[in-house]
């Protein structure tokens, strides 16, 4: 991120739009920019982008170039965790969460949870606000929960 004058370069997620504004927030520093109109975004959407804030009062911003734009999924998959993640998983305790990269592009999370809150672990993440920040700075489009037997992995992907 640079900032020129009073120019902000980032990326941002689209966390809140509304026809007439949206609300984007920073995913390197969390900063929140509300935009004085929506320059057609919708929420989960990621930009790289520069903003400016709005005279007189610049309290609001409004988006001024954007070199990318993608959509974020967060899905819920009916597939179990992988062998290696289960692997991973085996080798925890309960509440211990390990990263890792993918090959490639991403990352991949394993939570060690009790058998009977793996249904509301997988809710909390897809619900967390983190995830798509999370999605948003690793530079991926689509986040896949993946859970069964005490395992929840979640999947960053391009």
């Amino acid at each position: 991120m640079t900032e020129t004058q009073d120019e902000k370069e980032g990326t941002f997620l689209v966390t809140h739009a509304e026809a007439d504004s949206a609300v984007l927030k920073d995913v390197h520093d969390g900063q929140v920019h509300a935009l004085a109109e929506n320059p057609g975004v919708e929420e989960r959407d990621v930009l790289d982008a520069t903003l400016a804030p709005e005279p007189p009062l610049r309290v609001a911003w409004r988006v001024v170039d954007v070199e990318s734009r993608r959509s974020l999924s967060i899905e819920r998959s009916d597939e179990p965790p992988t062998a290696q993640e289960r692997e991973i998983a085996a080798h925890q305790e309960v509440g211990e969460l390990t990263r890792r990269d993918r090959a490639g592009v991403g990352e991949i999370h394993v939570l060690s949870v009790e058998p009977e809150r793996v249904r509301e672990a997988v809710d909390d993440v897809i619900d967390d606000e983190g995830t798509p920040s999370r999605a948003a700075r690793l530079g991926v489009a689509r986040v896949e929960v993946r859970a069964a037997d005490g395992v929840v992995s979640v999947r960053y992907l391009p």
